[in-house]
């Protein structure tokens, strides 16, 4: 059974920044593309960035590009999410998920981090 345990939100004020875990058990995360999705209050989950297994590629949704970056550590199991300038609009739980390959689809979830910025 795969876990995914996210970590790093908190309360943070507009222009800060933060960087999310995510610590991914079992053995094979290393050859799985990892993803981070985000839902606000009253919002759908939206999509964030995902990264291919090796961490060569990434991707970011358009409104994310710039302020975002996703890497990873595949010797420790976690995916990181780092988040600069933030703004009260990034207010949200996010989520890391596991990738099936080739599929644009995810199999597993993390139980989410809660984000909040303060203006």
């Amino acid at each position: 059974q795969v876990q995914l345990v996210e970590s790093g939100g908190g309360l943070v004020q507009a222009g800060g920044s933060l960087r999310l875990s995510c610590a991914a058990s079992g053995r094979t995360f290393s050859i799985y593309p990892m993803a981070w999705f985000r839902q606000a209050p009253g919002k759908e989950r939206e999509f964030v960035a995902a990264i291919s297994w090796s961490g060569s590629s990434t991707y970011y949704a358009d409104s994310m590009k710039g302020r975002f970056t996703i890497s990873r550590d595949n010797a420790k199991n976690t995916v990181y999410l780092q988040i600069n300038s933030l703004k009260p609009e990034d207010t949200a739980v996010y989520y890391c998920a596991r990738g099936v390959a080739g599929t644009g689809e995810y199999d597993y979830w993390g139980q989410g981090t809660q984000v909040t910025v303060s203006s």
